[in-house]
């Protein structure tokens, strides 16, 4: 499923372009993707279309779309539940988004709920990255030049120097 979102964030970035599931179906299934996948995937989409439907993202000319201030004093507990299926690295992830001001707490909720309709198993941390950036894509949004490169970057390719 993720590489289906992968090529849907990459194909119709913006969201603007993006065509009716129907279309965009027959699109993926061109593309190459496996029915199941592309079934799972469209699926997921509709469930963040129907969960963003409430969310106001603030749009300013002067910064980038998802910066928010942090919100003083705050603090998420995370279920169990949670916990064992967004993993240490997946937790620390979004508390680094957050605390960087490039993830809202309505934007991290809505994630969260993602990650949870996505599987059952443990959520990998790049997973957990293609889903940020769905979130970014639906609500409009762009996290920043820097945290798109903590997001797309992949740390087990890198060579130290």
């Amino acid at each position: 499923m993720y590489e289906v979102l992968v090529y849907v964030y990459e194909n119709y970035g913006g969201g603007g372009d993006s065509p009716d599931r129907h279309q965009l179906g027959r699109r993926l299934s061109s593309a190459g993707f496996e029915r199941s996948d592309i079934q799972q995937a469209l699926q997921w989409l509709d469930g963040l279309d129907c969960a963003a439907g409430g969310i106001h993202v603030p749009q300013t000319p002067d910064a980038p779309a998802a910066t928010w201030p942090a919100a003083p004093g705050s603090l998420r507990i995370y279920s169990p539940r949670e916990m064992a299926h967004l993993g240490r690295e997946g937790i620390a992830c979004l508390m680094f988004l957050e605390e960087a001001g490039a993830l809202s707490p309505e934007l991290r909720e809505l994630v969260i709920e993602r990650a949870l309709a996505a599987s059952d198993e443990p959520m990998a941390l790049g997973d957990l990255k293609i889903i940020v950036m769905m979130v970014y894509w639906r609500m409009g949004a762009s996290p920043g030049a820097l945290v798109l490169d903590e997001l797309c970057d992949d740390a087990g390719r890198r060579v130290a120097h």
